[in-house]
Parts: C-alpha cells; sequence; structure tokens
C-alpha cells in the first residue's frame, strides 16, 4: 500500500439560497481508488452552518481512525479548526468580541470528529475550477433544489 493509498481525501463545499435560507451541503470522500458522495438539505439555515456540515458529515462516514486531507472553500472552517477553537473554548465560547461563538454546536460537532483522525485542512478557492470543489458544489445545490421539492 502506498503513502497516497492510505491518506482519505475529503472534500466538502456549502451552499444556501438566501443567507439564511434553504441550504445545502456536498462531501466527496476518495481513498484506494474509490468515492463515495454523500449531499443534505436544511430548509432554513446559513452557509456557514452548510459549510461545517459538509466537513462534519466527510469525516462522521469514516468507520475507523484514518489519516484525512480535508479540502474546503471554506476560510471560517479551516481557520476555525485550526486557528481560532483553542481560543473559544479557553474563553468559554466567546469570541474576540467577548459574544457567544456562533454555530457553538457545530464546532463542538466538528471538533469531537476531527479528534478521532488525524487530519490535515486545506483551503482551496472556491468557484476557481477545482474539480473536486466544484462537484461539491453541484452536490449542495442539488439538494437544495431536491429539498424545496
Amino acid at each position: 500500500m502506498t503513502e497516497k493509498e492510505n491518506i482519505v481525501e475529503i472534500f466538502s463545499d456549502g451552499a444556501c439560497s438566501g443567507n439564511p435560507g434553504p441550504g445545502g451541503w456536498g462531501t466527496l470522500l476518495r481513498s484506494g481508488g474509490r468515492e463515495r458522495e454523500l449531499s443534505g438539505y436544511e430548509p432554513r439555515t446559513t452557509n456557514n452552518r452548510m459549510e461545517l456540515i459538509g466537513a462534519i458529515e466527510g469525516l462522521a462516514a469514516l468507520k475507523r481512525p484514518c489519516r484525512v486531507h480535508l479540502t474546503t472553500d471554506s476560510q471560517y472552517v479551516k481557520k476555525g479548526i485550526t486557528e481560532w477553537i483553542d481560543g473559544w473554548i479557553k474563553k468559554g465560547w466567546k469570541n474576540s468580541q467577548k459574544k457567544d461563538v456562533a454555530n457553538r454546536d457545530l464546532w463542538e460537532r466538528l471538533l469531537e470528529v476531527s479528534q478521532k483522525h488525524q487530519v490535515e485542512w486545506c483551503w482551496v478557492r472556491g468557484h476557481a475550477g477545482h474539480p473536486e470543489n466544484e462537484r461539491c458544489d453541484e452536490l449542495a445545490r442539488a439538494a437544495i433544489e431536491k429539498g424545496r421539492g
């Protein structure tokens, strides 16, 4: 087994039609030449919540601890989990303005599912032609359309 085959690649994205509004998320998992796509819908949510849920669902789909390369187009998700979350926890889930951290429920869940794995968090510019990011965006938008019925 090569080094690349030991790594699970996860790509995630979220979308919202209005903010808040109906939202969707999409996730693509890839490992050992296999791919799996996941998506979901929320009737009234925010873009940031959908971005978080995409990452959470990708990690939660893993059945055993893995080395993960997770790619998101959300600076909010990447910086939140890699730079801000420790400070939020130390400050009792308060942000730099001493206000409650938005989406605390999802940040706690993301922390929980990510701690089971060895995760490298990566950011790509959204809507810039990155094939997997574009696919996740398609999944998220399709989930919105399907959810609207």
